[in-house]
């Protein structure tokens, strides 16, 4: 009884950072003044009680967040990217999504306001002011902003039913589901068919909720006969249900009662919730001869909320107008519903997943060249115009207080080979 769905998340790039200087007339001292770049924006998932499926994300499965600006001269720092949050279903999981299959449970939005940052935007690059140092007045040395992670995951939604669809074996609530949602319940013309509860999602537009369909309920279910008991358990949370009935059958008043009877035996709470009667099998003759002698025995019928609907799930006659009335019931549940004591937003804790960052400093490739991919030696590379004599001496600094240049002694680095990091190669000396 899941609601999945895969969705792809960008973060947005961190800004590259700048190599500039001050110089003008005014500021003598000027000096270096690179700013930094922006960071990328991040990709958030906050869980949000007024959503129930994930319906919208099977035609909306990519979400991007923005790039950060590069920074600019007079020591100005790019702007950050904008984030985008996604608003999810209480209690939807998140799965890592690799090779089509989950491979790691990274979070579980269990609370109204959670948020999680599902994919972490990359950090703007340093200018060259950034570099300043006593001893080093002029650095041409600047970072590339870092990527954003791009992730594939799965979210995975549990779903509790909206609407329960209750009724005697064989009334037809399989065939209804069917008709308006995407469910396949087995069906066939014989009593208890459906052997457990089903869920569909049913949608309209942009609207939608989950309906579950309830194995046919008998006699004496509230105490357990034919499981009965186990059956109704499914629509105890539910908001409204939808009473079916075969109106080809004798004693249509009766078999309402009856069921009705169960449900409040079962628990009184759930005999008060909204119900909407559907009269099925409108398709047939001596259902739709008799609409008023039903319509006129159904007058002091209890437990009825709104008004009654013939159908046909064979020709979905009226099907269309008593998906209409549930979403109708069910938005008004939801408005009368008493506010919920909120938990500050400040007091929930965001998200964040395990990142597992490399920790490789040097790797030999398969033509036996060895390439650096220490991530801040890499942007450093990247950010800075190396094809200066005075910024690659700069840069080789870098690389000793980053321990990089003992790396690659390790790795059996000797004078005159070739030493790789981004697209830039150059000769050790």
């Amino acid at each position: 009884m899941l609601d999945s769905a895969v969705i792809e998340v960008r973060a947005g790039n961190g800004g590259h950072g700048l190599v500039a200087f001050i110089r003008e007339a005014l500021l003598p001292r000027g000096g270096p003044g690179g700013g930094d770049g922006g960071h990328g924006g991040d990709v958030v998932l906050v869980a949000d009680k007024a959503i129930n499926t994930l319906t919208k994300f099977h035609w909306q499965p990519h979400f991007i967040a923005k790039n950060g600006t590069k920074g600019d001269g007079h020591v100005r720092n790019g702007a950050q990217g904008e984030s985008v949050e996604v608003s999810v279903p209480v209690g939807t999981e998140v799965w890592l999504w690799e090779d089509a299959e989950d491979k790691e449970l990274i979070g579980d939005l269990s609370q109204h306001g959670q948020r999680m940052i599902v994919a972490e935007g990359g950090r703007g690059g340093w200018g060259n002011a950034h570099f300043v140092t006593a001893t080093h007045q002029e650095p041409l040395l600047a970072e590339a902003g870092g990527d954003g992670e791009i992730r594939r995951v799965r979210l995975n939604l549990k779903l509790l039913a909206d609407v329960g669809l209750i009724g005697m074996p064989n009334a037809g609530k399989s065939s209804i589901l069917t008709a308006i949602s995407a469910a396949r319940p087995k069906v066939a013309d014989y009593p208890f068919t459906t052997l457990e509860p089903v869920l569909g999602v049913v949608e309209a537009g942009t609207r939608a909720f989950v309906a579950v369909d309830i194995p046919g309920l008998i006699e004496g279910a509230h105490s357990g006969i034919g499981l009965g008991d186990e059956f109704l358990k499914h629509v105890q949370r539910t908001r409204v249900l939808v009473h079916v009935v075969d109106g080809s059958e004798d004693d249509v008043p009766g078999r309402i009662k009856a069921i009705n009877s169960e449900i409040t035996q079962f628990d009184p709470e759930l005999a008060k919730k909204p119900q909407i009667l559907a009269i099925n099998k409108l398709d047939l003759d001596e259902v739709s001869v008799l609409i008023d002698e039903i319509k006129e025995s159904l007058k002091d019928s209890d437990g009825l909320h709104s008004e009654t609907f013939f159908v046909s799930a064979a020709t979905y006659d009226g099907l269309d107008e008593l998906k209409q009335a549930m979403f109708q019931l069910l938005r008004s549940s939801y408005d009368n519903e008493p506010p919920v004591s909120e938990v500050p937003e400040e007091e929930i804790p965001v998200l964040r997943p395990v990142v597992r960052k490399s920790t490789e400093v040097v790797v030999r490739e398969s033509d036996g060249q060895l390439r650096i991919v220490h991530a801040k030696a890499v942007r450093l590379a990247k950010g800075s115009n190396l094809d200066s004599h005075e910024a690659r001496l700069q840069f080789h600094r870098r690389l000793d207080q980053l321990k990089v240049t003992k790396a690659l002694k390790t790795a059996g680095l000797e004078s005159g080979d070739t030493v790789l990091i981004g697209n830039w190669e150059f000769d050790w000396d």
